[in-house]
């Protein structure tokens, strides 16, 4: 028998489970006007205040050229403030605003929301997650990425 079946691919299932989770997100992430890549540009600011946009890239693994449109429509909403580096003009600063840091506190309740809508165990949930950033962590060592 094959093993090339769709069911049995971790591939499918970390995508239908990504597509799944990132649906279940948005309606919560409406009520803030906020996309599921913003939201996570924020989670970032939300633990340390400020960054780089290139180590916003490698916290959240995605380019600049992914990540420059996402600061400028949160820049836009009011939300961060970018600024060049008087020192190197290739690097760009990313702070959070007042209204940026006074969207956490809105933002607080997403989590337990989101994990009331499943039946799964926060303990269960917490394992998966942990699995998950071990296999990711593992495929960037061996891709060098």
């Amino acid at each position: 028998m094959s093993r090339l079946r769709l069911d049995e691919q971790l591939c499918f299932a970390l995508y239908s489970a990504s597509r799944a989770v990132t649906a279940a997100y948005r309606p919560l992430l409406d009520e803030l006007n906020l996309t599921y890549p913003q939201y996570l540009v924020l989670l970032v600011l939300w633990e340390e205040d400020s960054c780089t946009v290139g180590h916003l890239g490698d916290r959240l693994y995605l380019d600049s050229g992914t990540l420059s449109p996402l600061l400028k429509r949160l820049e836009a909403a009011g939300f961060v403030r970018r600024q060049r580096s008087a020192a190197d003009e290739r690097r760009v600063s990313v702070t959070l605003t007042p209204e940026g840091r006074a969207l956490e506190e809105r933002a607080a309740c997403i989590p337990d929301r989101l994990l009331g809508s499943t039946d799964s165990a926060a303990a269960d949930l917490a394992a998966l997650r942990d699995a998950l950033n071990l296999i990711t962590a593992e495929l960037h060592a061996r891709s060098g990425s």
